[in-house]
């Protein structure tokens, strides 16, 4: 194949060329992405939740990298159709395809009211720094255009709405921080494509914490990898543990299941 039509030579050249620099970035960078897009199927989610509890929500992300995230209130939806949901004045419009089940309009539409947005990650991603700005953005992949589009929207966003990040272990604060949250609010502790990077024992001490704090207050719980790849979402209301599998998702949340439909215990 000619050089012109075979990309990994001109790879090969520019690693070559640029080697102290790309070993400097091995040594020195986390790979620790902030997807999106993901926000369209935990919108959906929390919308459940408020309409179940009927109370403002406080929202707690472990591993929350940048907290684009913790923004999913501001920005809009669309699921295959016209129909547009959530805040129709964002810089951001995601869109994704939802299988297995069709999400209620009635929930679509219910506009959760979010009281406090906390995010804890080993380490945050400062989005009013340039270099870390850059390197969140460097981690897309460069064909996708549209994770481009939506990151650099989520940015605009977060900087005229930042929300309260924590630097430390989301697993060993979350007692501390939790008892700061008002009790007039519906506990929301989540967390996507972060447990696969834990170890089992501290899983198993998350899933203790989440239980110690239902014992006293009432609290949700989204995450998948835990035990397998599924989105999950267990509640704990008035001591009475539920859960719920919404089903698979795709990586970059293209698509989702959705088998979330039962009512939690009122």
């Amino acid at each position: 194949m000619k050089r012109g039509n075979n990309p990994f030579p001109l790879f090969k050249d520019f690693c070559i060329t640029n080697v102290e620099k790309i070993k400097f970035i091995l040594e020195n960078k986390l790979v620790q992405t902030n997807e999106v897009r993901r926000c369209a199927y935990l919108y959906p989610i929390f919308c459940f939740i408020y309409q179940q509890t009927n109370r403002p929500l406080s929202l707690i992300e472990i591993g929350t990298s940048a907290g684009l995230q913790l923004l999913w209130d501001h920005y809009s939806y669309s699921y295959e159709s016209n129909q547009i949901y959530g805040n129709h004045e964002s810089f951001v419009h995601l869109t994704s395809k939802v299988r297995g089940g069709d999400i209620p309009h009635n929930l679509l539409s219910s506009n959760p009211q979010v009281n406090v947005r906390l995010g804890i990650d080993l380490h945050i991603s400062d989005l009013t720094n340039e270099e870390d700005y850059l390197w969140l953005k460097a981690l897309i992949w460069p064909e996708h255009k549209e994770r481009f589009e939506n990151f650099e929207g989520a940015v605009k966003q977060l900087r005229l709405n930042p929300p309260n990040l924590i630097e430390g272990d989301g697993v060993a604060l979350l007692s501390k921080v939790v008892k700061d949250v008002p009790d007039d609010t519906t506990i929301c502790i989540f967390h996507t494509h972060v447990a696969n990077q834990m170890p089992s024992d501290v899983k198993s001490e998350l899933i203790k914490k989440v239980n110690e704090i239902g014992s006293y207050r009432d609290v949700f719980h989204i995450y998948n990898n835990i035990d397998d790849r599924k989105l999950h979402v267990d509640s704990i209301i008035n001591g009475i543990i539920k859960k719920n599998t919404v089903g698979e998702t795709d990586g970059h949340a293209r698509w989702f299941d959705w088998n979330l439909s039962e009512s939690v215990p009122t």
